[in-house]
């Protein structure tokens, strides 16, 4: 009898360590980062600025390594910086960007090769500042996009080919590659970009794609891409949303309808502030500007935690629509890494302090972090 119970308490006592391993071994399972808990569902990016790259911003480069698995350049391979005088071209920081990228095993986006904001004023005119013809302006394009997309061929996974041609109600934005080319200058992006690198992916990127007039101009854009031949792997959809608009039904609307035509679709550019807007219909053209006002920036000593409650149902209820659709969108990136260093802490108000990020200005996991990665869990992953 005595050694039925010394039996007995062995057989409790290695089930009950083998239920403590088992624990350990869930609790050390369990995805501690973004790029863990997502992984399978699709690439967590962010937008890298220059600090970052040369490394000077050290705690935002930890959290880079650790959270995220996807990077895009903030503003260092856009025209302006990368070919800032015809012919001469600085890739020092673009090289920088793309050594961290694959150093760290980074899925590397390029942005973006056409632009009409950010562009070198020589891009446009002759000697004598007069407009280019389109023969020259079709050279300088395909000049351009070649180099570029030429230098980092095999390395660049995919690039944001052209950025912002339409505005909301559909129609051609008049910029002066609309002005000098016509309509084709899109197509022959396309065209020379696939061109430079076949084995790039290649993507349009745009704000406010869910207004049903700039969503039906890309997807006929798509279509007559298809018809004539020309590549094209994806949308990249700009996440710059705000506290009341877009709904999450109006964004799903805009990701099923690319999705339907084939179309990989990337959250290119996310983040969501909770500052007032000057106006309803702000969108994201850098060009926007409002004069300060004190009741437009209402969080300068921080915010409070009922309303960061608020931002993270809405920002957690975004993800979970991302989710729903992980098999068609491949890519979420932020549209920067912390609150401290976010261009809508300048847009479209100067001097406003905004909290639209995941991390806080203290490169700190905001709430909203944990949320996300408890959410992710809920999800059957796919291979």
């Amino acid at each position: 009898m005595k050694k039925i119970n010394q039996i007995a308490i062995i057989m409790l006592l290695a089930g009950f360590i083998a239920s403590c391993s088992n624990r350990t071994q869930t609790q050390s399972e369990k995805p501690a980062t973004l790029k863990e808990a997502l992984a399978g569902n699709f690439y967590i990016g962010t937008a890298l600025n220059e600090w970052q790259i040369t490394g000077k911003d050290t705690a935002g480069v930890k959290v880079i390594k650790e959270q995220f698995n996807a990077i895009v350049a903030e503003n260092c391979m856009k025209s302006e910086e990368i070919q800032p005088i015809e012919g001469e071209f600085d890739f020092s920081l673009a090289d920088q960007f793309v050594d961290f990228g694959e150093q760290n095993d980074k899925f590397i986006t390029g942005h973006c090769l056409i632009w009409h904001s950010q562009a070198p004023s020589w891009f446009f005119s002759d000697e004598n500042g007069e407009d280019v013809s389109r023969e020259v302006m079709v050279e300088r394009m395909k000049n351009h996009i070649y180099t570029v997309v030429g230098r980092y061929k095999g390395r660049i996974k995919g690039w944001d080919v052209v950025n912002e041609a339409f505005l909301e109600d559909g129609s051609w934005r008049t910029s002066k590659f609309y002005q000098i080319v016509g309509e084709d200058f899109i197509k022959l992006a396309f065209q020379f970009a696939n061109e430079a690198d076949p084995d790039a992916e290649l993507y349009y990127n745009d704000y406010n794609e869910w207004y049903p007039g700039r969503r039906d101009a890309v997807v006929q854009m798509v279509r007559d891409f298809k018809a004539e031949g020309i590549r094209i792997d994806g949308i990249g959809m700009q996440g710059h949303i705000g506290m009341d608009g877009p709904s999450i039904d109006e964004y799903e609307e805009a990701i099923n309808a690319y999705a339907a035509e084939g179309m990989k679709v990337m959250i290119t550019e996310l983040d969501m502030s909770i500052l007032p807007q000057p106006r309803h219909d702000v969108g994201a053209d850098i060009s926007t500007s409002f004069e300060y006002q004190q009741q437009l920036n209402p969080y300068t000593a921080g915010l409070p935690h009922n309303e960061m409650e608020v931002w993270d149902m809405r920002m957690l209820d975004f993800f979970r629509l991302f989710l729903k659709h992980s098999d068609v969108i491949s890519r979420v990136t932020l549209w920067g890494v912390s609150d401290a260093t976010s261009w809508k802490n300048g847009f479209p108000v100067p001097g406003r302090t905004d909290y639209p990020l995941l991390f806080d200005r203290n490169y700190q996991p905001k709430s909203i972090v944990p949320k996300i990665i408890g959410e992710a869990a809920k999800t059957e992953h796919i291979d």
